[in-house]
């Protein structure tokens, strides 16, 4: 577990974290911007703990629920989403930020209804991601300047159908009328800009 204390207000606290359970979980499994991201949080007050898998990250949900989270969607051993469905079975109250560099609006409104508070699409920056956390509910994000591409279009709509079909590739395909392996190939890349 990493532990770090920095420089706080003149009440010896950090605006927006609170004060009595700074617990934060990070859920990545791509290591280098896991540990960047850990130690942007650790300076900013939080006392980061990380997990590489979901099952890592259950486990540590499981074992000592955080009052903050941080979640990839994509894990290597699975669904982020599984993560944050452990989280909010231990603790209703923990601020669980979704990460992923596949986001699309049907895993976006999955990860609020199971209690997500945010999603950020990856790169994200550790100013973005500390803003995220220390929002408090109801409190609006800032409206994305430019409108969706048409390529970002179609993706979203790929993967609203993909999240309708329960993640089926053949389901989705045969509703999407694509063959199979084109449908593959696009939900294997990331989202357009």
């Amino acid at each position: 577990m990493m532990t770090k204390t920095t420089s706080t207000d003149a009440h010896g606290t950090h605006a927006g974290i609170d004060p009595a359970d700074p617990s934060l979980l990070i859920v990545d499994d791509d290591g280098p911007f896991l540990r960047r991201l850990a130690r942007a949080m650790e300076t900013r007050g939080f006392r980061v703990d990380i997990a590489e898998s979901v099952a890592e990250g259950v486990a540590k949900a499981k074992a000592s629920p955080p009052k903050y989270a941080v979640v990839d969607l994509r894990l290597g051993d699975g669904n982020g989403l599984d993560v944050i469905e452990s989280i909010r079975q231990k603790r209703e109250d923990t601020h669980i930020i979704v990460l992923t560099g596949y986001g699309n609006i049907a895993t976006a409104v999955t990860a609020v209804k199971l209690g997500a508070i945010d999603y950020l699409a990856k790169p994200a920056d550790a100013d973005d991601v500390y803003a995220a956390l220390i929002r408090q509910p109801g409190e609006r994000a800032e409206v994305p300047e430019n409108p969706m591409s048409a390529d970002r279009v179609r993706w979203e709509h790929i993967q609203r159908v993909y999240e309708m079909c329960e993640r089926n590739v053949s389901e989705t395909a045969r509703r999407l009328n694509m063959h199979r392996r084109t449908l593959q190939r696009i939900l294997a890349k990331r989202a357009p800009k």
